[in-house]
């Protein structure tokens, strides 16, 4: 039976799991990315701003916590402080702080524009992961390498709507696991559609970008390569017969292995051989360029 919708971190939320606490001077980017979106709530009986109970949930989730239960737990036992840092309204010095309760964090959550939360959470992460690397660069004289991209669906298992279907995400993930992008697909879309809103704002110039084999599209590859400046590895499988069907026959066995991993995985005995050949003329690029990698049993990566 799935979880009652009041316990589940929201989509928002998500991203932050796992990652590293916030320290009080990385609040002020935080608080000045949620200030800018709208409140969905009236302006009478507000309680506390907007920007502060968001702030609230994202450090609650990134202490630790799981559920709207634990977040609105970790707000009652935070101290004056830290909620001041969050955004906190001031009070008399001899009266705490009022941390949001549990149903106040509930109904902002559920209300929230969902597209631009994510952006400005998934936004505030990648300021902050910026700033960690510009440090460690400053430290250590290290060049940090061009950026990695995924993307990548997924269906949540514990968030169900009302027709019984789960809620479907299409994510931007960086190589370090920080969302840099993330959009909720509506029931009567897919990821397809999804794809370029969820990379258009992103500054990908120079990054490679992966994505399976739902997605490899005459349009994306174009998007990427001449709108966006990113380079792309897309698996190839049947969805793309006569694509497939020429990558599949090309003399692989002319060309030199380049490396062989062996691994157990879900099961499995997994033996991967990687290729690389230069093909011109493929239809799915724009520009005459494929380095081509093959997954032996069954997928063509290019």
């Amino acid at each position: 039976m799935p979880a009652a919708p009041a316990s589940l971190i929201p989509v928002g939320l998500g991203q932050l799991a796992g990652c590293n606490p916030a320290s009080p001077d990385e609040l002020p980017a935080l608080l000045a990315r949620l200030s800018r979106l709208p409140d969905p709530r009236r302006r009478p009986g507000r309680c506390h701003p907007l920007p502060y109970v968001l702030a609230v949930a994202a450090c609650a989730v990134l202490a630790g916590a799981k559920s709207l239960t634990a977040i609105a737990e970790w707000a009652a036992d935070a101290c004056d402080r830290l909620l001041l840092c969050c955004g906190a309204a001031l009070r008399d010095p001899d009266r705490p702080c009022r941390a949001p309760s549990e149903a106040t964090v509930r109904r902002v959550l559920q209300r929230i524009d969902g597209d631009a939360f994510d952006a400005a959470i998934g936004g505030w992460l990648t300021g902050r992961a910026a700033a960690s690397r510009a440090a460690a660069r400053t430290d250590t004289h290290r060049t940090v390498r061009r950026g990695q991209v995924a993307v990548d669906g997924k269906s949540l298992r514990g968030a169900i709507r009302a027709n019984g279907r789960c809620v479907h995400l299409i994510s931007a993930l960086r190589d370090d696991s920080i969302v840099l992008a993330q959009r909720k697909v509506h029931a009567k879309s897919n990821e397809i559609t999804a794809f370029r809103p969820l990379l258009n704002p992103l500054d990908l110039t120079g990054a490679v970008v992966t994505f399976d084999a739902l997605l490899p599209q005459t349009d994306h590859a174009k998007f990427l390569a001449e709108e966006k400046g990113a380079h792309y590895i897309a698996v190839l499988k049947g969805n793309h017969p006569s694509l497939h069907a020429l990558v599949k026959n090309l003399p692989w066995k002319e060309v030199p292995l380049l490396d062989r991993t062996r691994a157990t995985a879900h099961g499995r005995d997994e033996i991967r051989r990687l290729k690389a050949a230069t093909v011109p003329g493929l239809r799915l690029v724009p520009r005459e360029w494929t380095p081509g990698f093959i997954r032996r049993v069954t997928a063509y990566v290019m």
